[in-house]
């Protein structure tokens, strides 16, 4: 009786152990199988529609005065007078202050000394100096209150005629910018309150910063907002080329073989086929179709599953598809 259970117990373990084993092989099988299986290929429907593309090119930059200009007095003196403020819109010629030089600021003092009719005598007998404005513009800068003295080189105001951005763009997109072509500047602090503006000037003389050379565009907004200051940090979008109504696809939906470029084209009664394509314009998402395609063609776009029946997953680094276009799952048929 012993010995028939002890056999018995002998023959549990290795009926346990053989079949642990036959688990083990089987599950490193499984895994080895799976690993070397290749992704099956699947593909997403597009329906070509039109709409607009624009290609921009973006560039920051620093607010200041187009030209900046220090008032100085022409003689020493003291400020009688300051009829404007930091901000003031002038005009070339309007009187911003009045002045006295040392000589009359030292005689009024030893008139005012003697009384209110000594003074006021010389006073209207040796009137002050007005302060003018050179040129039209805005005062940027006041430095100096009524009774402060000053030299003549002193700078007692500070104005701007207008302000623009000076954008730092790289010399690879300097090629693609014209004069006056149109463009949006973004203040930082003023995230949601784009403004209009043209391109003013091009710099000749370039920028070389850690290798990377850069020029100097001047942009002008076409209405200068009351919160732009000197000194903020913009965003500049410039405007390069715009089409409307025209072709598009996907730029994912293409590839280039032997100076080609040819998209899977759906086709209602026949397997897909590879169609050359022209393009134009291109925003790096979306392309241009010139030739090739016309509107409610439907092209086939690549992704990429694990496994047969899995999920198609999407590239995290595909961009993303225009409103226009209509998507949906699907194989080529």
């Amino acid at each position: 009786m012993g010995t028939s259970s002890r056999h018995w117990s002998d023959s549990v373990k290795k009926s346990l152990i053989i079949g642990a084993v036959i688990i083990v092989l089987g599950g490193i099988s499984f895994y080895s199988y799976k690993k070397n299986q290749k992704p099956a290929i699947t593909y997403s429907e597009y329906s070509v529609e039109k709409g607009d593309i624009a290609v921009t090119i973006l560039a920051t930059g620093t607010v200041q005065p187009k030209n900046r200009l220090e008032i100085k007095a022409p003689v020493a003196g003291r400020i009688d007078e300051v009829l404007i403020k930091e901000g003031s819109k002038v005009r070339k010629g309007q009187i911003i202050a009045w002045m006295s030089s040392t000589e009359r600021a030292a005689m009024l003092d030893a008139a005012r000394s003697k009384g209110e009719e000594e003074f006021k005598k010389w006073s209207e007998l040796y009137l002050p100096t007005p302060v003018l404005a050179p040129i039209a513009g805005t005062i940027i800068l006041k430095s100096v209150e009524p009774g402060q003295t000053f030299t003549n080189t002193d700078a007692i105001f500070t104005m701007s005629d207008h302000l623009t951005v000076k954008a730092n763009v790289d010399e690879t997109d300097i090629a693609q910018i014209k004069l006056n072509s149109s463009a949006m500047i973004v203040l930082d602090a003023y995230p949601k309150s784009p403004i209009k503006a043209r391109v003013d000037q091009l710099a000749f003389d370039a920028t070389t910063t850690n290798n990377v050379t850069t020029y100097t565009i001047d942009v002008r907004p076409e209405e200068t907002p009351d919160f732009m200051r000197s000194g903020m940090t913009a965003n500049v979008t410039f405007s390069v080329k715009e089409k409307t109504g025209t072709l598009l696809i996907p730029s994912e939906a293409m590839k280039v073989v032997d100076g080609k470029t040819l998209v899977m084209k759906k086709n209602e009664k026949a397997p897909p086929t590879e169609t050359v394509i022209s393009t134009g314009l291109t925003d790096g998402k979306r392309t241009e179709v010139l030739e090739g395609l016309v509107e409610n063609d439907v092209i086939l776009i690549q992704d990429y599953s694990i496994g047969d029946g899995a999920q198609n997953s999407s590239n995290p680094f595909s961009p993303k598809f225009p409103k226009g276009g209509k998507r949906s799952s699907g194989g080529p048929r």
